[in-house]
C-alpha cells in the first residue's frame, strides 16, 4: 500500500512561476487543488505581480477557486517562522513562513528558489526547477 503524497505548501516563487508561465508552471498547476499557502506568501505574490504590471484584483479568489487554501499568519505561525531563522541562511520572512507552514502541516514546501538547497530544513522541500 502506498502512502499518500503530503500536501504541497506553495512558496510565492512557485505561484509566480505559474502566473508568469516560467519553467515549473505546469508542475504548480497540477498541485493547486489542495495546496496550502501562507498569507505572507500571498502578500508577496500580490506585490510582485503588481510590480510587474499584472492585474491582481481578485487574484486570491482565483487561486482559491483552483483549490489553494490560504492560512493566516497568526501568533503560532509567527513563532514557528521565527524559530526557523538562522544567521547566514539567507531565508527571507516569506521563505520561512512557507517552511513553518509545511512543518506545522506535515507537508512539503514547494519553491523555485535554489538557495533553499543551501540551508537546513525541518521539512521536505520540492525544488521545481
Amino acid at each position: 500500500m502506498s502512502r499518500p503524497m503530503p500536501r504541497p505548501v506553495l512558496d510565492a516563487s512557485a505561484v509566480l512561476a505559474l502566473l508568469q508561465e516560467e519553467p515549473g508552471a505546469d508542475e504548480v498547476e497540477e498541485m493547486l487543488d489542495g495546496a496550502l499557502m501562507s498569507c505572507v506568501n500571498l502578500s508577496e505574490v500580490l506585490q510582485k505581480a503588481a510590480q510587474h504590471g499584472a492585474d491582481i484584483e481578485g487574484l486570491e479568489y482565483d487561486l482559491e477557486a483552483l483549490g489553494v487554501e490560504f492560512r493566516p499568519f497568526d501568533v503560532t505561525a509567527a513563532t514557528g517562522t521565527a524559530a526557523l531563522w538562522s544567521a547566514g541562511s539567507g531565508l527571507s520572512l516569506g521563505d520561512r513562513a512557507c517552511l513553518a507552514l509545511a512543518q506545522a502541516e506535515g507537508a512539503v514546501a514547494t519553491t523555485t528558489e535554489r538557495r533553499w538547497l543551501n540551508a537546513d530544513h525541518p521539512v521536505p522541500v520540492r525544488l521545481l526547477r
